[in-house]
């Protein structure tokens, strides 16, 4: 079956984001490895990974089933290739926030996914959902993202002083905020308004 993807809401010219699979545990398995990304992720240093745990989290997660509170997508190019994943999490309709976690593979990284990926699903909650405000943070030193946050238009709100202990410290955490407004404003030509 050949799908015709020119008119999918969930792409751009570089990314596409999906349903997670449950045969996806493969690829959650293998960057679980990757402790810097983990930690960044996380805020944590996490046990080993397991076959078993990422199976049950791709299962749990699979064709947008999860009871969690959070939409979880599996990102890939435009060839099918994953790269990694982001889920929009945290949403409170009554307020309008919501926040939105995201990681992408490592040989993927720097290469612009990200921000797309984002822009994706900022278009998705700002003019489907109603929301109006994105709200996130950064741990200290994380400098990749917060390029990405700069560069989708968020401002730097604010810091939350050693709120985590990672590595033998405590770290902050750097807040950003978008609203619905400056979203559109900064990408209003990207999308077509």
């Amino acid at each position: 079956m050949k799908i015709d993807y020119s008119e999918y809401f969930w792409q751009d010219n570089k990314v596409r984001l999906r349903a997670v699979h449950p045969e996806d545990w493969k690829e959650d398995y293998v960057s679980n490895f990757d402790t810097p990304a983990r930690r960044l992720l996380e805020c944590s240093t996490e046990l080993p990974p397991t076959i078993a745990g990422s199976k049950k989290s791709a299962e749990e997660n699979a064709d947008f089933s999860s009871t969690n509170g959070r939409i979880m997508f599996t990102l890939e190019t435009l060839k099918g290739e994953n790269i990694g994943g982001i889920n929009l999490n945290s949403i409170d309709e009554r307020n309008g926030t919501f926040s939105i976690g995201i990681v992408i593979d490592k040989e993927y990284r720097g290469m612009g996914y990200g921000t797309r990926a984002m822009k994706i699903l900022l278009r998705y909650a700002f003019l489907e959902r109603r929301l109006n405000k994105f709200n996130d943070y950064v741990l200290e030193g994380n400098e990749a993202s917060a390029k990405m946050m700069e560069n989708l238009g968020c401002i730097q709100e604010g810091r939350r002083r050693q709120v985590v202990y990672i590595n033998g410290k405590f770290m902050d955490f750097i807040l950003y905020g978008l609203t619905k407004h400056e979203f559109i404003e900064k990408h209003r030509e990207e999308l077509n308004l």
